[in-house]
């Protein structure tokens, strides 16, 4: 039964008040269809009415309604509270005048209430309408918290429903005894869907809303696919095949990260099944999705080279501390591995979670050509050396000033060529270059007008204070405006072709991590302010 009948048949047999049983059966009838308490709606009935009988008989008066759960009989009362001298007759009334309404007043007391009985009255057009609404209110209330209830367990599964209408390229489907929605964004692009279909999607929130859908689904996630594995490959869902990471370009290509925890398995085997039967009904759901499936190893390096398949991989330079893989790979297997708008390497990379930088050889030869000339030119500058020791410095893995301020006699000796002396003298050149130094970027930071709150955010080093100073970025709040990719640089496809976009921070080895970090402490603040 829908609000529209149920409003109307209760008004009309209220007021011809006649076969009050009526009014329980309909209020038993919509809680069973609404799957909600029926003494709700019948408290609901009962506020409403109260609503009704205050236009009646007037806003002043504090009414109450009772409607007998067994016979249907209604009672219309004022509430009145007992009081010596009464000065407002709507709300007081005397201990004498209290006796009058009902002899079992008699043991009420000064400040207790009482109930005088109201004529009944029929409803009039008004009087409908603001029980009706009242009803309505409160019983659609009850239904979302229903729902609420139902379907806040649901987070991270599957459901599965009809589709019942599409509005402004959002699906609202029908679960069954509600409905969820598909928001535009959530969908798999150039997808029709149409009304009737039957869809599956996965459940990404359960939220409290006022008005509108409180469930909210997605087919576009990646934890769509991984749930679509676990219920297509048995392994998985028992516990023998792990699923380590995922990552989709929905309705283009998905990557896939699987571990075999029974080692006498084949994870990847296991997830294609026979003759690609399993990843093919997955393809299917997912509306031709091309999926990789990588597996799964303690190495970066191989997990690397096999989720940037059908690329061949030569080397992989990793830093497991700032999350970041140097790829290099020969000219031919450059385009395969970047894939088509650089979708390649950017599923991988959020598969993995670490920042990958793909190069050929002869690039990679190149950047380390540059590094070690930059490294030599900062010591035979700065320290005053010969070229021949500034090289042999960096040959032996000291990258900066730092590394040989940092570093004691003891460890410089062990270069062949270095004496003692000569240790020591590198070291005392080393800390009066970042004494003058530090006081150098100090006076610097203070020209460029850097604010306070930027100067003080901690993980900010002087020196990436004067380079964000140099980019105008002079307070939290610009900082806290910036992408983590514009501190730490990248790579980006422009017309087709892969270019370097230089990062604010680059030359400081800050990880895309330690970027997201920054920046969101920043936000915290700035935000919170």
């Amino acid at each position: 039964m829908g609000f529209g009948p149920f409003f109307f048949r209760t008004v009309k047999m209220l007021n011809r008040r006649a076969d009050k049983l009526e009014l329980i059966r309909i209020a038993e009838a919509v809680a069973l269809e609404k799957s909600i308490d029926k003494e709700l709606i019948i408290g609901s009935m009962e506020n409403g009415i109260a609503k009704a009988a205050k236009s009646k008989f007037g806003s002043e008066n504090d009414i109450k309604v009772e409607i007998d759960r067994e016979s249907g009989e209604i009672g219309i009362f004022r509430k009145l509270v007992i009081v010596e001298n009464p000065d407002n007759s709507n709300l007081q009334i005397t201990l004498a005048d209290a006796v009058k309404l009902n002899e079992n007043n008699q043991d009420k007391q000064i400040g207790d209430e009482v109930l005088q009985p109201l004529p009944s009255f029929d409803f009039g057009r008004i009087a409908a309408q603001t029980a009706k609404q009242v009803i309505s209110f409160n019983v659609r209330e009850a239904e979302r918290e229903r729902q609420y209830n139902d379907f806040k367990d649901k987070i991270d599964t599957i459901l599965s429903g009809i589709v019942k209408r599409l509005e402004f390229g959002n699906v609202i489907v029908d679960l069954g005894r509600t409905e969820a929605i598909i928001q535009k964004n959530e969908m798999i692009p150039r997808e029709n869907i149409k009304a009737g279909d039957r869809v599956k999607a996965y459940c990404l929130d359960v939220r409290r809303e006022p008005r509108g859908q409180q469930i909210f689904l997605s087919r576009a996630h990646p934890k769509f696919m991984e749930k679509l594995f676990i219920q297509e490959v048995p392994e998985i869902y028992d516990g023998l095949i792990e699923i380590k990471s995922s990552s989709r370009d929905p309705g283009s290509r998905a990557k896939i990260c699987v571990k075999a925890i029974d080692t006498s398995l084949d994870p990847v085997g296991a997830c294609v099944g026979m003759r690609g039967s399993r990843v093919q009904a997955v393809v299917n759901e997912l509306q031709g999705e091309k999926i990789d499936i990588v597996n799964w190893s303690e190495d970066p390096a191989v997990i690397v080279a096999n989720a940037l398949s059908p690329a061949e991989v030569q080397r992989v330079n990793v830093d497991e501390e700032g999350r970041k893989l140097d790829v290099i790979l020969t000219e031919e297997n450059l385009s395969k591995a970047i894939g088509r708008r650089g979708q390649n390497v950017r599923l991988a990379t959020k598969l993995m979670n670490y920042e990958i930088n793909i190069m050929t050889d002869q690039e990679d030869s190149e950047r380390r050509q540059v590094e070690f000339k930059e490294k030599t030119d900062n010591f035979v500058k700065n320290l005053e050396l010969d070229e021949t020791l500034g090289q042999l410095l960096v040959a032996e893995g000291f990258s900066s000033i730092d590394d040989i301020k940092d570093s004691n006699p003891e460890s410089l000796i062990k270069i062949e060529g270095i004496e003692e002396e000569t240790a020591k003298e590198l070291i005392e050149r080393a800390k009066e270059f970042h004494q003058k130094d530090q006081e150098e970027i100090a006076n610097r930071i203070k020209d460029l007008g850097l604010e306070n709150d930027l100067i003080n955010h901690k993980g900010l080093t002087p020196g990436m204070l004067v380079t964000l100073g140099e980019q105008k970025i002079l307070t939290l709040n610009d900082f806290a405006d910036l992408a983590s990719d514009e501190l730490t640089g990248g790579y980006d496809v422009v017309k087709g072709e892969r270019v370097r976009i230089k990062g604010y921070l680059e030359d400081f080895a800050l990880s895309k991590k330690e970027a997201d970090d920054l920046i969101m402490s920043a936000r915290d603040i700035v935000y919170q302010d």
